[in-house]
C-alpha cells in the first residue's frame, strides 16, 4: 500500500480557487444559488465544515461537475487526517 504524505487539497480550497474566483462568483451568490446560508459556504471554504453528500449534489449541479468530485476531495482529506490521528492499527487478520 502506498501512503502519500502530501496533504490533499481541501474541497473548500478547490471551490474557492478553481470555481468561485475564476468565475467572479461571491460566497453569497453561491449560497443564494444553492439555497443555503452564506455561513455554510464560508465554513467549507475555511476548512471548518466538511462537504456533505447533499452539498456535493448542489455544487455538482451548480458547477457542472459530479457529486463524486466533491465527495472524493472530502474523502481524501478525511482519510489523510485519520491516518495522522491513528497511532496504532491492527495487523491484517489472515
Amino acid at each position: 500500500m502506498i501512503i502519500i504524505d502530501r496533504e490533499p487539497t481541501p474541497p473548500g480550497e478547490i471551490l474557492h480557487e478553481d470555481f468561485l474566483k475564476p468565475m467572479g462568483v461571491t460566497q453569497k451568490q453561491l449560497a443564494d444559488h444553492v439555497g443555503c446560508d452564506v455561513k455554510v459556504i464560508n465554513r467549507i471554504i475555511n476548512k471548518k465544515s466538511s462537504i456533505s453528500a447533499e452539498m456535493a449534489v448542489k455544487l455538482a449541479s451548480a458547477f457542472r461537475t459530479s457529486p463524486e468530485f466533491w465527495l472524493n476531495a472530502q474523502q481524501a482529506v478525511d482519510v489523510f487526517n485519520a491516518r495522522r490521528k491513528v497511532t496504532k492499527v491492527p495487523e491484517p487478520i489472515a
